[in-house]
């Protein structure tokens, strides 16, 4: 060798990848042109029209509020969405996506009063069309807002052309389908106890509702006297009730009791700290006691629970320790029930206080407060808590008005909407004022109003009816989602929709007892007659077909069939009205009598006016036009409620899929996905509105995913300054970020995000991406063309057997929309089986071989296939960065306005392996790699093509060489041993070949070519 040879730099015999495609992503830069180009191709349209003709999948997309910036569950949610139909279009299915907002309610209302309050505007001096014009601006700044970011997030859609329920369109589509209800029969007005916003001044609905953890709630304990009873010495008594909700004794009309629950008559007494007390000291504690705890100064024997008696008791201590008698020579006093020396006890079972009455402990007010307070038998009464004993106020309780009806008690309305009691009530109505002559009235959720010095605890105590009352109980209470503040069940006057009568049969619409029946099963059951006949008695009502169709639904996860079915099965009727402004009217004309029109032809021209004019044209003004010559105004109210948003979006089926105003839709929808809060929320009114209209749901298959919490597992609140912002994300990191932790997370249930865990997806990503950028860079100049396709060696056929497997289980999670198991598989198939294992072991046949090399272009024809399957596969997750890629090797799909996301899945060939043999390999190979790295970390060798390795013989498979071996474990040399199961690891005494740096026999010396590298330079 001569020392010309000897410095010899063969790197430019050396076939290095090549590629313009940068390690660094920078896709905060680069997105947005991205999706610029998308834009200006019309790539959804395009997309539209490559799959026109084929089978449909239909995603519906439920509503988000047009309120606020996307938060990161709007991101998850929207991403999952964009990957279902992504995934369904890459399956050759035509899959459109049209994205829409719910405007109306609440929400809006509330954002809009809130800028009022600011300005110190009142909102009722507004004039209500003006009030409407800003909440729907309001709305339409945000749709707008959101519209943008969601594109940002690479969410392909129809955003030209979104649906919006304040759409004048939209608008008289859901007052038509309240007319279906109205003119079916089945809706009515009542009144019944329901969730009430007494600071929004409305009601709610479940899903408008959250609950909150208190520890400060209040509780009290109230006597009320017994004056009448089969039972003779129950007269004279006092009933124990326990509440946590003081504001309702003042219109409490009833007690209940359970029938089977034991009652005792107990004597509450006070004991002592001290043995003994003079006489004296005993009168003294005695007038202290009933200063401070006045119901001591008359009967002090009380009706609770035996069960109960211990917890009561304890109340009624806390309550006497807090009265200071320190200087009467004593610590404390408590108080117990049964008192030894007392008598027998009298024991009472439930059902024997029929006929017993007791009076209102403000009796004395007269009036309301004068009748008798009736026991009434409740099954709903048990002894978990409180005393047994349960107080009933019809206007503020399901069980209680229920109750109390079925016993000719009804509710008073004494609480106005703004959760004050009305004028004219006699305990803390507008005329109960205190000594400076200011109202004692607030609302009732008002905290100091119930709290043990409230003005109700207050009067109860100075009637002698407080046995106690603390501010320290634990529970958990709604509240509402919006404003935060508590909600109180009120009744008032509603609009409903029955969930029990019987409806008539849906044109066109199986019967929901038969609606899963085969024909087999039908004829099997009629052989017996016994399942036939149940199914064709059971009454069809709304509950029963909505519960038929979510036994036919396909609830993924499968727990949701249950959770939405519980809450159908137990719901009360759907109460559809709401006291506000902005939403679409209830558009019924009543009589006097309660009634209400049912005019198809009045109905049609009511919708006409809303199609032409939106919510506005229900007005006073036109009340002669809507009715026509037929009615008579003068014997029509016009109802001035405006519908649950619920109902709004629960009918965006209609107008969405039925309409044809989006001609790639159609009804029904194979997929509803959202949060399974959802399943109060938009699932069930949706399948409530379409049972009731069309017979069945208006899905076939309900998605549900869980929460984002923080990194922690803490919900994400501003308070807590714990929230992260998907759009802070897609500046500093990018769109692809934020969707591959979307879909590598287990959506189902709920899930973290935080800085380290953005940091690992980060990494995952990195990995994905420098996959691509080898196969782009081993891909130059590659055309296709490598011969004869039996030439192909075992490990690339071993790694497209691999493929295939990929390809089988990402469409069948793709098919279950198990996206976490599909994100797993692509990023572990490039990260263990590409680039740990098959880039590994091939680069020095990518490097080194001769470009006429049939290894070699065996290995770029595998490095083709594998780019075309993999740039697809990962299209619908990081939707900018296959794109990248794509363009990258393709720019001239680029000037065509092509895009990756209009291919199809790719074609895979199911290539056979034997992969008992190949796994017993990657096994051996995993040995020798952790045999290499001990030299290694000691520098013994410095790369593992230095070592020479010997493996048992017994664990290489038959027809392996060794050279193989070596090749494959990227090592020198490899020998076998038929002694032992160990591998063994030496350094090799071999030259390095100058080109491809391997220590080979064949190499003269250090620096010399190898055979294989001499061959290819030409030396």
């Amino acid at each position: 060798m001569t020392d010309d040879t000897a410095k010899r730099d063969y790197k430019d015999t050396v076939f290095l990848p090549k590629t313009p495609f940068p390690m660094k992503a920078g896709l905060p830069q680069k997105e947005p042109g991205i999706e610029a180009r998308w834009r200006e191709i019309d790539l959804y349209r395009k997309l539209r029209e490559a799959r026109a003709g084929r089978e449909k999948f239909i995603l519906h997309d439920g509503p988000p509020y047009a309120n606020g910036d996307m938060h990161i569950g709007h991101a998850l949610n929207h991403i999952l969405k964009d990957t279902v139909c992504r995934t369904q279009n890459l399956m050759g299915k035509d899959a459109p996506y049209v994205p829409g907002w719910d405007c109306h309610g609440l929400p809006i209302e509330w954002k809009v009063e809130e800028q009022y309050r600011k300005k110190k505007k009142n909102k009722d001096e507004v004039p209500a069309k003006e009030f409407r014009a800003e909440c729907r601006a309001y709305a339409q700044k945000w749709v707008d807002t959101q519209r943008e970011q969601l594109k940002r997030l690479g969410i392909m859609g129809d955003w030209d052309n979104p649906y919006l329920t304040m759409d004048f369109q939209a608008e008289a589509t859901i007052v038509a389908e309240l007319c279906k209800f109205a003119e079916s029969g089945n809706l009515y007005r009542g009144s019944k106890p329901i969730m009430w916003s007494p600071v929004e001044k409305t009601a709610l609905a479940e899903a408008e509702v959250e609950y909150e953890d208190l520890t400060d709630s209040p509780q009290i304990d109230v006597a009320f006297e017994i004056t009448e009873s089969p039972i003779e010495e129950l007269v004279g008594a006092h009933a124990v009730i326990w509440t946590t909700t003081p504001w309702t004794i003042p219109v409490n009309q009833a007690l209940a009791y359970g029938p089977d629950v034991e009652y005792e008559i107990v004597e509450a007494c006070p004991y002592f700290s001290n043995a003994y007390l003079t006489p004296e000291q005993s009168a003294a504690i005695e007038k202290r006691l009933v200063e401070h705890l006045p119901w001591m100064s008359g009967s002090r024997r009380l009706l609770v629970a035996k069960d109960l008696g211990e917890a009561v008791a304890s109340r009624l201590t806390k309550a006497a320790a807090a009265v200071d008698v320190s200087d009467l020579g004593l610590e404390k006093v408590g108080i117990v029930l049964d008192y030894p020396g007392t008598g027998p006890n009298l024991y009472v079972k439930g059902f024997e206080l029929a006929g017993t009455k007791a009076r209102h402990p403000m009796h004395h007010l007269g009036g309301f407060y004068a009748a008798p307070r009736p026991f009434l038998e409740g099954d709903f009464v048990t002894t978990d808590s409180g005393t047994g004993l349960v107080h009933m106020a019809p206007d503020h309780g399901e069980d209680d008005f229920d109750l109390c009806k079925a016993n000719g008690l009804n509710p008073v309305f004494a609480v106005m909407d703004d959760g004050r009691y009305r004028d004219d009530w006699l305990w803390l109505g507008a005329d109960d004022k205190d000594e400076d002559g200011k109202e004692r009235r607030r609302s009732v959720i008002n905290k100091p109003f119930n709290s043990p010095e409230g003005p109700i605890c207050s009067d109860l105590r100075e009637a002698g009816a407080l046995l106690s009352a603390s501010a320290d109980y634990a529970h958990s209470y709604p509240h509402s989602w919006r404003s935060k503040a508590k909600v109180i069940y009120r009744c008032t006057p509603q609009w409903f929709v029955p969930m029990d009568k019987e409806l008539e049969p849906v044109p066109g619409a199986k019967p929901s007892a038969l609606h899963d029946m085969s024909l087999e099963d039908i004829e099997a059951a009629a052989k017996d007659g016994a399942a036939l006949g149940q199914a064709q008695d059971e009454r069809d009502t709304l509950r029963t077909r909505a519960m038929s169709e979510i036994d036919r639904v396909e609830f993924i996860p499968p727990k949701g069939e249950n959770r939405l079915g519980s809450m159908v099965e137990g719901r009360p009727d759907w109460v559809l009205s709401r006291q506000r402004a902005w939403g679409v009217p209830i558009t019924l004309f009543v009589r006097p009598d309660g009634t209400y029109l049912q005019d198809p032809e009045v109905n049609a021209r009511v919708v006409a006016a809303i199609a032409e004019a939106g919510v506005d044209a229900w007005e006073e003004a036109r009340k002669a036009e809507f009715l026509g010559d037929a009615h008579n105004p003068d014997e029509f109210e016009m109802v001035t409620d405006i519908l649950d948003v619920w109902f709004d979006s629960g009918c965006t089926h209609s107008f969405v899929l039925e309409s044809g105003r989006w001609p790639d839709l159609q009804w029904p929808a194979n997929l509803y996905l959202e949060g399974s809060d959802q399943h109060r929320g938009w699932f069930q009114s949706s399948l409530l509105q379409s049972c009731s209209t069309r017979g069945r749901a208006p899905y076939d298959q309900v998605l549900t995913h869980g929460f984002t919490m923080d990194a922690k597992g803490k919900k994400m609140s501003k308070s807590l300054g714990n929230t992260v912002s998907p759009l802070k994300i897609m500046e500093q990191t990018g769109a692809d970020i934020i969707r591959l932790w979307a879909l590598s997370v287990d959506f189902t249930e709920d899930h973290r995000i935080g800085d380290e865990i953005l940091k690992g997806v980060g990494d995952q990503y990195r990995r994905l991406r420098n996959t691509f950028r080898y196969l782009l860079g081993a891909l130059d100049g590659f055309v296709g063309d490598m011969g004869d396709g039996g030439e192909i060696p075992e490990l690339e056929l071993y790694v497209l057997s691999l493929l295939s497997e990929l390809d089988a289980k990402l469409k069948k999670a793709a098919t279950e929309y198990d996206f976490n198991t599909y994100t797993r598989l692509l990023v572990d198939f490039c990260n263990e089986d590409l680039s740990a294992f098959f880039f590994d072991i091939r680069k020095d046949t990518l490097y080194c071989d001769g470009d006429d090399s049939t290894a070699r272009n065996a290995y770029r024809t595998v490095l083709d296939l594998l780019f075309h399957a993999l740039v697809r596969y990962a299209a619908p997750v990081l939707v900018f960065t296959s794109e990248e890629v794509w363009q990258t090797r393709y720019p001239q799909d680029g000037e065509r306005e092509g895009s990756v996301h209009l291919l199809e899945w790719p074609s895979v060939p199911a290539v056979p392996a034997d992969r008992a043999k190949w796994d017993a390999l990657r096994a051996l190979r995993e040995r020798v790699t952790e045999a290499i790295e001990p030299l290694r970390r000691e520098k013994v060798i410095r790369s593992s093509n230095e070592a020479v390795v010997t493996v048992p013989a017994s664990a290489v498979p038959e027809g392996v060489t060794d050279e193989q071996l070596a090749e494959l474990f990227i090592t020198g040399t490899v020998t076998r041993s038929s002694e032992g199961g160990e591998v063994t690891v030496t350094k090799s005494s071999d030259n390095k070949c100058g080109r491809c740096w391997r220590l080979l026999p064949d190499v003269a010396a250090d620096g010399d070519l190898c055979g294989r590298c001499a061959e290819v330079v030409g030396e």
